[in-house]
């Protein structure tokens, strides 16, 4: 197993000021850039601390937030391509339906791989329904550009001995001719992520690295559509390096302090969901079986435990987060025994993609937060035999 530190990067010192949102409409006056530049420094010193205890990085990009300062992923791309040394570097990620210009996305992306010397994952993402009305996107047409984008920037990092001209439906270009080009061949591993299982039939018959986030112990039904579609595509199972999933991570020797950071973690669920209620759910943005899905409370922000118990992940306490999956929290063993017990759940699942540093946790207790995972949990994941993927495969076909 591959484990990604990821934080949201937060500007937790305004959440306290809000007047019913977080996003989009809440005034930058609320953003004191001295605080910011320190927490940006602080943030970066806990991702070079990663690299050095031998985790892997996420970073992801989202705008007009308290939330989430990183609105221009690829500058912290960039800085953490230089100071880092082995940690592989997923960006989860790249909102490229709606980006305006995807020439723009293969050139940052094929800069990256290359300071990094190879160590970029790209995580092409939607983007959230927030975010529709800052980039002027129709939600409707969303996907239909994603995935033009996509093709568009993986034809331009995979041609090298000739330029090409490009006319699609929503970009058009002349020339094409990526410098640098890209260090992996043919191009940094491909990941994106989903909820439904519709997107993840689609994920499966790409065999690209499918995340989901916070959908706890319904994310078997998400891994089963992709491993159906994997298997009619390429007629064997995928392995458990195919599946990432996003879990909160709070590991003490003192299982009350677990509990407290834990606590301080799940702040990010707590805050993300508060958004003024016109930008929460565009009209066109999910298609109508995920509509329906959300209004029968089937998808985040509310998502289940290993007994089917429905919970709301903004309201959840600890206990609740903990038998959901969402939050694996307390001693070494006992975020070891979840982990596993998770996979096993799932039927295998190769990358955590672990929140250990959200909400007001402190940089001191962020530091032994991910030096405790490290050292006591890591080493025994590494070597955690996970379930077989034929069997997984072979129970969906059942």
């Amino acid at each position: 197993m591959r484990v990604y530190q990821f934080s949201e990067q937060p500007y937790f010192p305004g959440w306290d000021k809000h007047s019913g949102t977080l996003r989009v409409t809440f005034p930058n006056r609320i953003c004191d850039p001295r605080v910011a530049a320190d927490l940006f420094h602080r943030y970066y010193d806990e991702y070079q601390l990663t690299d050095e205890l031998g985790l892997d990085i996420m970073l992801n990009e989202h705008h007009q937030s308290a939330t989430c300062m990183s609105s221009a992923v690829v500058v912290g791309l960039a800085v953490l391509a230089r100071i880092t040394k082995n940690a592989r570097l997923l960006v989860l990620g790249y909102p490229i339906g709606h980006r305006p210009d995807p020439l723009r996305v293969a050139e940052e992306l094929s800069t990256i791989d290359v300071i990094s010397r190879g160590r970029l994952d790209m995580g092409f993402i939607k983007g959230i329904p927030y975010e529709i009305a800052a980039s002027n996107r129709n939600p409707v047409e969303l996907m239909d550009r994603f995935w033009e984008a996509h093709d568009f920037i993986l034809k331009a990092m995979t041609t090298h001995d000739a330029v090409f001209n490009w006319e699609g439906e929503f970009f058009q270009y002349r020339q094409v001719n990526v410098w640098p080009r890209v260090w992996q061949e043919p191009h940094p591993p491909v990941w994106s992520t989903t909820g439904s299982s519709s997107q993840a039939r689609v994920l499966g018959e790409r065999g690209y690295v499918m995340a989901t986030l916070g959908t706890g112990y319904g994310t078997r039904k998400i891994y089963d559509a992709y491993r159906k579609a994997y298997v009619a595509k390429f007629g064997k199972a995928p392995g458990a390096d195919r599946f990432a999933y996003l879990g909160l991570v709070a590991v003490a020797h003192d299982q009350d302090e677990a509990r407290r950071r834990g606590d301080l973690i799940a702040g990010y669920l707590r805050t993300s969901p508060i958004v003024s209620l016109p930008f929460r759910n565009p009209p066109g943005y999910l298609p109508p079986e995920d509509n329906a899905r959300l209004m029968r409370g089937e998808a985040p922000p509310r998502t289940f435990t290993k007994a089917g118990r429905v919970i709301s992940m903004q309201y959840a306490s600890v206990d609740d987060l903990i038998d959901s999956g969402v939050l694996f929290c307390g001693t070494p063993n006992e975020v070891y025994d979840q982990i596993v017990d998770f996979c096993g759940h799932c039927g295998g699942m190769g990358n955590l993609l672990m929140m250990g540093q959200g909400g007001e946790l402190t940089h001191a207790q962020t530091v032994d937060n991910l030096t405790l995972f490290a050292r006591e949990v890591y080493p025994r994941l590494q070597e955690f035999k996970q379930p077989d993927a034929e069997e997984a495969a072979k129970a969906v076909a059942a």
